[in-house]
């Protein structure tokens, strides 16, 4: 897929691009919406967003497009320092590039990045959104953080796999095509 860094960079950010949408709309709506219902009274989760001023990050109220941006920003620099290179390194550990079918090398690496990138950014979403209103406790942030892994690990995994990085080969591949088949 990628062949240069520049197009490392591309393909990492097509992916947390795509990637952070929809883990804020999981969040949101599937983890969160029922309780962001319950407690504003609201009709819809994005009337509840409205109706308490944003989403809790940070110990205060911030609009959406700052925790999507805050995401982005956290997720891009994890992926292009750890994801990406760690991930290959342990799938090429494990298979030999060459003899192994490209479809299984390419979901080794999908399986190592969600391996690495779901309990690295459940952390960091476990200190965005720590209720510091309530005083800091080391054991409430690692609860936190394990219950955020438990939630987005299986969605991580499937859609990943399944959905957004077949569709971000997709994309890559019609932008690069020119270069690739050159190649």
């Amino acid at each position: 897929m990628p062949k240069n860094q520049f197009q490392r960079m591309v393909f990492a950010f097509l992916t947390v691009l795509v990637t952070v949408h929809a883990y804020v709309f999981y969040s949101l709506y599937v983890v969160n919406g029922a309780a962001l219902i319950q407690v504003t009274g609201e009709d819809s989760v994005i009337h509840a967003l409205e109706a308490q001023g944003g989403v809790y990050m940070f110990g205060r109220m911030v609009p959406i497009w700052c925790v999507v941006l805050v995401e982005f920003v956290f997720a891009y620099g994890l992926e292009c320092v750890m994801g990406s290179p760690c991930s290959f390194r342990l799938a090429a550990k494990n298979f030999e590039i060459g003899k192994t079918h490209p479809v299984i090398f390419e979901s080794s690496i999908i399986c190592a990045t969600v391996g690495l990138m779901c309990p690295a950014m459940s952390f960091l979403a476990a200190c965005f959104y720590y209720p510091y209103y309530e005083g800091f406790h080391m054991l409430t942030l690692l609860a936190n953080w394990l219950k955020l892994v438990c939630y987005n690990f299986p969605f991580a995994f499937f859609t990943q796999l399944f959905f957004i990085q077949p569709f971000i080969r997709t994309v890559f591949k019609l932008l690069f095509r020119k270069n690739n088949s050159s190649n």
